[in-house]
């Protein structure tokens, strides 16, 4: 192996409340702190950072093994997360501490992140400038411990801080994916469009996957999101695909669900809006008690041997 198996990688985006979420949980990253860096003054406290004098801003930095999950995915996300013509701050957040920055460790980081936001700004994306910062990194210091895994730990403030500051909505605007009725009736089959559209159920022991297993991934029929894994599928004895977790919870969406006259917790893909099922707490205790039921008309299945081909090989660290 010609590279280390851990790597650090350090981005400011603004709240870094906002940027853990994004990269946690995906396969190939060991660590996500939220913490301060860029200026000069040692271990600041989060009150000090936010006077916009100490010349820290609020960062992430990432442990991640690139091997699994390359640097260059790392900075896809990154982009996805800001708003990089905002030279101010980010959203209702401005100053200094909250504008935007990638900290390259090393030659090969400056090199990749210089030229990701060179294609970003040929794409024609933004009718604005890309202005965010690329600088070498500096000493990383971790924020106090109410600041870590806030997306956990406070995760309805968090939802609304994320959509209230206006990040929320600039992110699906700019970067979510946008379907037609017309275009989604014509690529998936009646039961397709059903079961994600229509919040359709199918028929249990009657579907394509429920009794799937060969090894592999799950992604969105109608995006192509992974979703889940068959390392966490188990057989629940229901008929539909049943999962203990999905592969990032970031990527579902749960929803408190009250037709039929019963009262249920919807799953619904977070980028595509697809229903995909629901989710229930009669799953094995061991694994942490949750069921999540899938309809196999939401699903595309990926086998382990094409995740390469699909473009998906992180994910092939969870069969090894």
């Amino acid at each position: 192996m010609t590279k280390q198996s851990s790597e650090k990688a350090i981005f400011a985006g603004g709240c870094f409340w906002c940027m853990v979420e994004p990269f946690d949980e995906q396969p190939g990253i060991e660590q996500v702190v939220s913490g301060y860096t860029g200026g000069d003054k040692p271990n600041p406290t989060y009150e000090e950072v936010c006077t916009n004098t100490t010349g820290h801003r609020e960062a992430v930095e990432i442990t991640y093994n690139p091997t699994i999950f390359p640097y260059q995915k790392l900075l896809d996300i990154f982009w996805q997360q800001i708003d990089p013509t905002d030279p101010g701050g980010q959203f209702h957040d401005r100053g200094e501490s909250y504008k935007t920055a990638i900290y390259y460790t090393n030659d090969e980081q400056k090199s990749l992140a210089e030229q990701s936001k060179q294609d970003l700004e040929n794409s024609g994306k933004f009718s604005e400038p890309i202005v965010t910062d690329i600088l070498p990194a500096k000493p990383f210091y971790p924020a106090e411990e109410q600041h870590q895994d806030y997306y956990k730990k406070q995760s309805f403030h968090y939802q609304m801080y994320k959509k209230g500051s206006g990040r929320a909505d600039f992110i699906k605007r700019n970067w979510g994916k946008h379907y037609s009725k017309e275009e989604l009736k014509e690529r998936l089959t009646p039961i397709q469009y059903h079961v994600t559209q229509e919040n359709g159920t199918e028929r249990p022991f009657d579907n394509e996957y429920w009794r799937n297993e060969e090894e592999g991934v799950y992604v969105d029929i109608v995006s192509g999101e992974p979703l889940f894994s068959t390392t966490d599928q188990y057989d629940a004895g229901c008929g539909w695909p049943s999962f203990t977790k999905p592969l990032n919870r970031n990527r579902i969406a749960e929803k408190l669900d009250t037709s039929h006259g019963m009262r249920r917790v919807e799953v619904r893909s977070d980028e595509a809006d697809s229903h995909l099922g629901h989710v229930f707490d009669d799953g094995p205790i061991d694994k942490g008690g949750m069921r999540y039921c899938i309809n196999s008309a939401a699903l595309r299945f990926i086998p382990k041997h094409k995740l390469k081909e699909e473009g998906l090989e992180e994910y092939l660290a969870l069969f090894e």
